[in-house]
């Protein structure tokens, strides 16, 4: 059983690996409902959030006479701890606790325990900076790059905090914890899809085919202690910058994350492994010889009825005929491979181009 904001990662994960999903999301789009043995509407909205007192039952009704060898978790959860915890008083979670999750996503915990660690983490302070011009503004346990802001004109409130700015290329290492140690998945390059009130907004990643050993041996290191301490077991993703100065990591995200469509294999589902991790058991982790990247499409503008596509193969996500958008809301998902990143986050671009012109037409 998948629970998350978007579960069609997940879902097409899971049927990789051989097993038939149960899903609860917000959006149940038609990729989802085909992959998904059974699909309901996770409780809430994109703007409140997932409605925790309400989300039980829906689980209840998911599962119906089932017994879900497993319940996973997705993006959403970042900030509803005691939630997921009694989500794990009555399916088996395969994944982080409320306890982990709490630790790991806590600013000013990480911060101590990087200092503890000798990771390089920047600083970190919940009042607002002297220089907000060098500093971001975040939400605590947020996810997906839209609640951050640059700190300047920024005001304190409840649950956000400064972290100072780090100039530098976006990294994200793919990981699997087992509470003790951590081996990572793959490396990839991120890049932002701007908006005018979300300018660190997710855009897209590129599975990156070479990544230095030393530096991967160096970042190992460091997801291994950090999984030692917060007991972080499972899929997750470590967010870190390249700076001019080497890395610094940014934050951990005790999940499942964005990457996982362009890490994903056939042969070793990262499904299974997630699974296994978690239950303390061996698993096999999958080998690259080539580039994937993914990339969302947003609404440049609003569109009153969106029109019937032909979709390619290489797209999910997909909205539905008929659907009002507003400027700002996601049409699809983009995949592209090829021998490099930098062919293939080129291919990708030059794809979502293509594609864009079927629902904006020539917008000069």
């Amino acid at each position: 059983m998948i629970a998350a904001i978007s579960g069609r990662a997940l879902a097409a994960a899971a049927r990789r690996a051989g097993y038939r999903p149960l899903v609860a999301d917000f959006f149940c789009d038609t990729d989802t409902v085909a992959l998904a043995e059974r699909a309901t509407m996770l409780p809430g909205d994109l703007q409140g959030g997932i409605d925790g007192e309400r989300i039980m039952e829906t689980l209840r009704q998911l599962a119906g006479e089932d017994q879900p060898v497993a319940i996973v978790l997705g993006s959403g959860f970042e900030r509803m701890t005691e939630t997921v915890d009694e989500i794990a008083r009555h399916f088996p979670l395969a994944g982080n606790g409320g306890g982990a999750i709490r630790r790991i996503k806590d600013p000013q915990l990480l911060a101590a325990d990087c200092a503890e660690l000798a990771i390089p983490h920047p600083q970190f302070r919940w009042d607002p900076p002297p220089d907000p011009e060098n500093w971001v503004v975040k939400t605590a346990g947020g996810a997906g790059g839209a609640h951050i802001r640059r700190a300047a004109g920024e005001t304190p409130a409840n649950g956000r905090y400064f972290q100072r700015f780090v100039a530098g290329r976006s990294i994200s290492a793919l990981f699997v914890g087992d509470g003790q140690s951590a081996d990572i998945v793959g490396f990839s390059q991120q890049w932002a899809s701007p908006a005018p009130a979300a300018p660190y907004r997710y855009g897209g990643a590129v599975r990156l085919r070479r990544f230095d050993r030393r530096q991967a041996a160096m970042i190992r290191g460091w997801l291994s202690g950090l999984a030692r301490r917060t007991a972080l077991v499972g899929l997750c993703s470590a967010d870190l910058i390249r700076g001019p100065d080497g890395y610094k990591l940014i934050e951990i995200n005790p999940r499942p994350g964005a990457t996982l469509d362009i890490f994903d294999d056939a042969d070793a589902p990262l499904i299974e492994a997630h699974l296994r991790a978690a239950a303390g058991k061996a698993y096999r982790l999958p080998r690259f010889v080539d580039s994937m990247a993914s990339m969302v499409t947003y609404a440049a503008a609003p569109i009153a009825r969106f029109p019937s596509i032909a979709w390619p193969e290489w797209t999910a996500d997909h909205q539905s005929p008929g659907t009002r958008l507003i400027a700002g809301d996601p049409v699809c998902t983009i995949f592209a491979r090829g021998p490099s990143a930098d062919l293939t986050r080129r291919l990708i671009k030059g794809q979502a181009s293509r594609l864009q012109h079927q629902w904006e037409g020539d917008r000069t």
